[in-house]
C-alpha cells in the first residue's frame, strides 16, 4: 500500500454501504402509516427475506457497534420475544397472505440467548405465517461462549442451516482490552456441536484494528480458525465511534492501530485465507470455492444487504424487532431502536416503525452503481444508467470525487467502464462514496475507510 494513499484516504469516515442511502438519512416523516401502505402494496408474486433482531447479550463487548443491551435475567428477553411474535402477526395481517421466504437471518445481540423452547415457538410461528421454501437459508448469529447443547438441538429442529460464530480475536491481550474472553476450545466445541446436529454451514467472524492487535496476532487467530475449516469468514474492521457508542470509551485511542497498520492486518488475513484455499468476496468476506457465495461472485449475482455480502436476490426484506431495518420496493423502514419504545408500539397494536426513506429514481441508480462497485470492484456505467434511464455522462460529472481517485490511480476509467485495481481495493468504500449524493451530511457516524 502506498503510504500517501493511506494518509489521504484512510482517515475518511465512510459508510460500509450495506444500503443506499444509509440509515442516518432515514426520516421520521416515514412511520408506521407509510409502512402499512407499503406492505399492502407488495406485489403478489414477490418473495421476501426476513431479519429478526434480538438485542440482548449476557455481557457487553466494548468494541460492539450493534444495537444491544446486557440482560442478566431471562424475564426481559421473554417479554421481548412476545412482542416479536406480535409484530410478526401485525405485519402478516397487513400483507394479507403468506409470502414466499428464501432467506431468514437472526441477528443481534445474541439470538441464542433465547430459551430453546422460545426459539422453537418463534421459528414455528415464522413457518406458519410465511411459506418458507425447503431450500431456504436459515442463519443465526451465535456467541460460542454461551451456546448450549439444548439450543443446538432447537436450532437444528427449527431448520437452521447456517451459523455465524463470533470469534474476533484469540489473542488474550486483545480479548482483555475488548472485554471478551473466549477460548479456541469454546469455539471448536460450538462448531463441532453444530455440525453433529446437521448444521453444516459455518461462518467465523473476525475483526481487525482492535486494541493491541498486531499482524502476528491476527495470523495466529486465522491459523486456529483454519483448523475448524468453516465455509465462510467475515473480516470486519473495528469502527471506533465512542461518541455514538458510549461503551467504546473504555477503549483508549492510543491502543488502536493506525490506518497503515490496519491495512497491514487486513492484508495479512486476506493473504492467509486465500493461501488456504478461500475465495475473497468483495471487501471483507471469504468463502470456499464450492460455497454459494463464491458461486454468486463468479456468476455476477453477488448482492449486498445489512448483513454484508449475500446471495439473497429478493427485493423485499422484512425486519422484525427493535432497530430492525426493512427494505421494500418503495424504500427503507426502521423500527424503534429502544426496546421499551418498540414493545410499547407493538402493545398498542401498531407497527413499530420509527423512521424510513422513500427512494427516488436517482437513489435507485446510485444504489445499483454502489452495490456493483462494492461487490465486483467494477461497474459498467453505460449499462446501469441505461437500465435506469439516465445519461452516464451526467452521472460521471456529478461524481466530483472521482477525478481525484482516477488521478491517484485508485480507479481506472475506460470510457464509461469503471474498475478498481487489485492494489487499491482496500479503498473500495472511497470509490463507492464518489457516487453518494448524501455523504457529507453523515460522515461523523461512520468508520474509517481503512
Amino acid at each position: 500500500m502506498r503510504p500517501d494513499l493511506a494518509t489521504c484516504y484512510g482517515q475518511e469516515r465512510l459508510p460500509r454501504y450495506t444500503s443506499y442511502p444509509t440509515a442516518p438519512h432515514f426520516s421520521a416523516a416515514f412511520g408506521h402509516v407509510t409502512y402499512a401502505e407499503w406492505l399492502k402494496a407488495l406485489p403478489r408474486q414477490a418473495s421476501a427475506s426476513l431479519y429478526l433482531h434480538v438485542p440482548f447479550c449476557r455481557s457487553m463487548c466494548w468494541y460492539c457497534g450493534c444495537h444491544t443491551t446486557v440482560a442478566k435475567r431471562d424475564g426481559p428477553i421473554a417479554v421481548y420475544e412476545s412482542a416479536l411474535r406480535c409484530e410478526i402477526d401485525q405485519v402478516v395481517r397487513r400483507i394479507g397472505r403468506r409470502m414466499k421466504v428464501e432467506h431468514i437471518h437472526f441477528g443481534g445481540g445474541t439470538p441464542t440467548i433465547m430459551a430453546p423452547e422460545s426459539f422453537a415457538d418463534l421459528i414455528g410461528l415464522i413457518r406458519h405465517s410465511f411459506f418458507v421454501t425447503p431450500s431456504a437459508e436459515v442463519a443465526v448469529e451465535i456467541d460460542p461462549r454461551t451456546l448450549s447443547s439444548r439450543m443446538i438441538e432447537a436450532l437444528a429442529l427449527g431448520g437452521v442451516n447456517r451459523a455465524s460464530l463470533g470469534v474476533q480475536s484469540f489473542d488474550p491481550k486483545v480479548q482483555r482490552a475488548i472485554n471478551r474472553a473466549q477460548s479456541f476450545e469454546q469455539t471448536e466445541a460450538a462448531a463441532k456441536g453444530l455440525r453433529r446436529s446437521g448444521i453444516l454451514g459455518i461462518n467465523l467472524d473476525l475483526i481487525y484494528g482492535l486494541p493491541h492487535q498486531t499482524v502476528e496476532s491476527c495470523l495466529d487467530t486465522v491459523a486456529r480458525c483454519l483448523e475448524l475449516r468453516p465455509d465462510r469468514f467475515s473480516v470486519f474492521g473495528y469502527a471506533h465511534v465512542p461518541s455514538f457508542k458510549k461503551h467504546q470509551q473504555k477503549i483508549q485511542e492510543e491502543w488502536l492501530p493506525d490506518s497503515f497498520e490496519r491495512h497491514e492486518q487486513t492484508s495479512a488475513i486476506a493473504g492467509a485465507l486465500v493461501e488456504a484455499g478461500y475465495v475473497q468476496i468483495g471487501l471483507d468476506h471469504f468463502a470456499l470455492p464450492e460455497d454459494a457465495m463464491a458461486r454468486a461472485l463468479k456468476a455476477g449475482t453477488l448482492r449486498r444487504n445489512f448483513q454484508g455480502y449475500t446471495t439473497d436476490q429478493s427485493s423485499v426484506l422484512l425486519g422484525f424487532g427493535a432497530s430492525a431495518i426493512g427494505r421494500l420496493p418503495q424504500g427503507f423502514v426502521q423500527n424503534e431502536v429502544a426496546v421499551p419504545a418498540y414493545s410499547q408500539a407493538v402493545a398498542q397494536g401498531r407497527l413499530a416503525t420509527a423512521r424510513g426513506y422513500r427512494l427516488n429514481d436517482d437513489d435507485r441508480l446510485r444504489a445499483e452503481i454502489i452495490e456493483r462497485i462494492m461487490c465486483d470492484f467494477a461497474v459498467d456505467l453505460a449499462r446501469v444508467c441505461a437500465r435506469h434511464g439516465f445519461a452516464p455522462d451526467t452521472m460521471l460529472q456529478s461524481a466530483s470525487r472521482l477525478r481525484d481517485l482516477v488521478s491517484d490511480g485508485i480507479v481506472e476509467l475506460d470510457g464509461l467502464a469503471l474498475a478498481v485495481p487489485a492494489d487499491s481495493r482496500f479503498l473500495v468504500r472511497s470509490v463507492a462514496a464518489a457516487f453518494d449524493a448524501h455523504l457529507d451530511r453523515s460522515q461523523r457516524l461512520h468508520s474509517r475507510a481503512v
